[in-house]
């Protein structure tokens, strides 16, 4: 089954800061493989950020490969997402049904 991809749309007035420091996505953890982009074979990195949004703020996990972390990325400061995907996901696992939305962003670029 092909998973979807929904481009994120964003209001003008959205803002993000960076809530923790971006560490490596491990794909396994009983082996410690990290998890590669599938086209470039970059590593890819976690990081939790808040969307703030008309008075509301939401807590997110987002994926980001490695060349799109800048310099200077620390929890605390304002960042802008760059194409920002929504993919839904779904498993079955001890015979419970877990879903949810994972994100991931092509960049992120420190806001000035």
């Amino acid at each position: 089954m092909a998973m979807t991809r929904i481009r994120v749309g964003l209001l003008p007035s959205t803002m993000f800061i960076a809530g923790t420091a971006p560490i490596p996505k491990v794909k396994n953890p009983e082996t410690g493989e990290l998890a590669t982009d599938r086209d470039t074979g970059e590593t890819l990195h976690t990081l939790t950020v808040f969307l703030m949004e008309e008075g509301r703020a939401e807590q997110m996990k987002l994926t980001v490969p490695a060349s799109g972390l800048p310099d200077g990325l620390q929890p605390g400061v304002p960042v802008r997402v760059v194409e920002l995907f929504a993919t839904p996901w779904a498993r079955v696992f001890n015979g419970q049904l877990s879903d949810g939305i994972a994100y991931r962003a092509a960049a992120l670029e420190l806001v000035q």
